[in-house]
């Protein structure tokens, strides 16, 4: 019965190795022209935020829904950041992580800047 059971353990563990070894990571290196296409596609992301975050419209708005307009303003500036990475190859599972984290951060960043913003508003008219 141990035999048995030892079998059928190895056999599944031996199965599941194989399994991640076909999602192991392959590390892939991007050419210096690639990073700093990379990096001027983020620029612009980060100042179309920065630039539509000055717009006084926004400023009357909810913060919330002012922040999530203003991502949404600029999501074309981030799929050149997308298209960049499709050009150079890099997987896509890599390059939609990177542009979650990148547009969560930059949400976060925004979100922060606009409820300072407010604070300031509202400080200012008593």
């Amino acid at each position: 019965m141990n035999k048995l059971f030892f079998s059928m353990l190895l056999l599944c563990t031996t199965t599941v190795m194989a399994e991640e070894s076909k999602n192991e990571w392959v590390n892939t290196t991007l050419t210096d022209a690639t990073i700093e296409k990379v990096q001027t596609a983020k620029y612009a992301y980060k100042k179309c935020v920065g630039d539509e975050m000055q717009k006084p419209s926004y400023q009357k708005q909810d913060t919330r829904n002012a922040t999530e307009a203003i991502i949404k303003q600029c999501e074309s500036n981030l799929a050149k950041m997308r298209d960049v990475y499709a050009d150079a190859k890099v997987p896509s599972v890599i390059s939609d992580r990177h542009l979650k984290q990148l547009r969560m951060q930059t949400t976060r960043e925004a979100l922060q800047g606009m409820m300072f913003s407010e604070a300031s508003r509202k400080a200012g008219q008593k």
